[in-house]
């Protein structure tokens, strides 16, 4: 059953219902939903569609086990039961388990206004204003914190949030750096639609969550694993197997445990040849962004006659090529240096505040 994002109590409705097995599987869309089978397994409560960030986008099904198994992680902790505020559309894993939580654990949640259109700081503070409980919990992407953090009453806003779920996204260092210093309660969020949202935070598994590397690869295992993707059995197969008796999603993430703590590299699609040396994009973006207002400048690869694919950095600050490509060197080598510096009046964003990687990989490869 197609549900109305926008419509917040109606979703929160049918997906309780789903939840306890006494309603159809939902799916909240923003639009019109094309495609669909008319029947999907009796064990799915909920149907997900990825941002597609970088790749068309999937429908993930989830189980009412799945959701309620990463509820629970969630509350276990952070320490206990509360009271959430929405602030995320509910087209997404992030913004829809705040709904989740909030039923697992009977409080009612607070709906920002707007969600799903631009975020406006003001209708933060307003819904905040309205929270009874002792206890107060948000979920937020970077964009997001950023730019409460450069209001003065929202960030006093903030400060009354026993914990602040940041995820969705790679968080910048300078960014969590700053929220510790301005005293607010930060909690870095990793996980996806397919891991029913968030299931390692601040780096450490959460619930009976497992992480291990394969091959460079995270590949994550626990209770709250999808079934699989909506009438795409082939792309079941690929992202989820079997493995030591345990049932393992593959990510398109490459990263490190160091004594139990997970550190994301970046993606496996990100590493490019450039010149016949492999130069990782994320890892040229890392550099990028540590130079001075460069913190959301995005680096993409563009084809070139001479060395196969470059690193591209696209940026609102024109910042020279020169100190860019020396910095980027002396951390990375070279071969790693960016060729060029595209800068553009806005970074093209997906609604969910995540950089759209393709559109912009579009704009340098003109």
């Amino acid at each position: 059953m197609v549900v109305p994002a926008g419509d917040s109590h109606a979703v929160e409705r049918s997906l309780a219902t789903a939840l306890a097995g006494d309603g159809p599987a939902i799916l909240p869309h923003a639009g019109v939903a094309e495609g669909l089978p008319s029947v999907v397994a009796k064990r799915v409560a909920v149907v997900v569609e990825t941002s597609g960030s970088t790749g068309r986008p999937k429908r993930v099904e989830l189980s009412a086990d799945a959701l309620l198994a990463s509820a629970a992680a969630s509350e276990s902790a952070l320490g206990g039961p509360g009271q959430w505020l929405l602030a995320l559309p509910l087209t997404y894993i992030a913004g829809l388990n705040v709904l989740v939580r909030s039923l697992a654990a009977a409080t009612v949640p607070v709906v920002m206004n707007g969600i799903g259109g631009r975020f406006e700081t003001g209708h933060f503070i307003t819904a905040a204003g309205v929270m009874h409980h002792p206890v107060r919990y948000t979920s937020l992407v970077p964009v997001q914190l950023a730019r409460l953090m450069d209001d003065e009453a929202a960030t006093d806003v903030l400060r009354r949030f026993d914990r602040i779920l940041v995820g969705g996204q790679a968080t910048p260092a300078g960014l969590i750096a700053r929220a510790l210093e301005l005293g607010l309660n930060i909690t870095r969020t990793y996980g996806s639609s397919e891991t029913a949202g968030g299931c390692v935070y601040d780096g450490v598994p959460i619930g009976n969550t497992v992480v291990e590397i394969v091959e460079g690869r995270v590949e994550l295992a626990g209770a709250v694993l999808a079934e699989g993707y909506l009438g795409d059995p082939g792309r079941t197969a690929a992202a989820f197997v079997e493995r030591d008796g345990r049932r393992w999603y593959r990510t398109d993430d490459t990263g490190e445990l160091q004594n139990g703590v997970l550190a994301i590299i970046g993606r496996v699609d990100d590493v490019i040849v450039s010149g016949g040396i492999k130069v990782s994009l994320a890892e040229v973006e890392l550099v990028v962004r540590s130079l001075p207002g460069m913190q959301a400048a995005v680096v993409v690869a563009a084809p070139s006659a001479e060395w196969g694919q470059v690193p591209v950095v696209v940026s609102v600050l024109d910042l020279p090529l020169d100190v860019v490509r020396a910095a980027v060197g002396e951390a990375l080598g070279r071969e790693a240096a960016p060729q060029r510096i595209l800068v553009v009046d806005a970074i093209p964003m997906l609604a969910s505040g995540k950089p759209d990687r393709l559109g912009i990989a579009s704009l340098a490869a003109q």
